[in-house]
């Protein structure tokens, strides 16, 4: 299975983020990620939800959010519209 990651939503701190992926046949499913000072401000994974495979983009942040409190603050407070990204 090919992916590319087609959007990355961070927390307003900086610490937390959610990477979305593409298949190549057209489902999403999501990552999430933490960064810390001690890692030199890489990425670490903390989730792996790519086995899930969700319809449409909208589905996988949903469904994202609904395990990620932050997620669903700064989903909340984002504008939402093609300018959003």
């Amino acid at each position: 299975m090919n992916a590319a990651i087609i959007n990355s939503i961070e927390d307003d701190d900086g610490l937390h983020c959610v990477d979305v992926g593409r298949t190549d046949d057209g489902r999403f499913w999501f990552k999430v990620f933490r960064r810390d000072p001690e890692d030199c401000g890489r990425w670490t994974l903390t989730a792996d939800y790519s086995h899930t495979l969700y319809a449409v983009e909208a589905d996988a942040i949903a469904a994202a959010g609904s395990r990620l409190p932050w997620l669903e603050e700064v989903m909340r407070l984002r504008p939402t519209g093609p300018q959003a990204r």
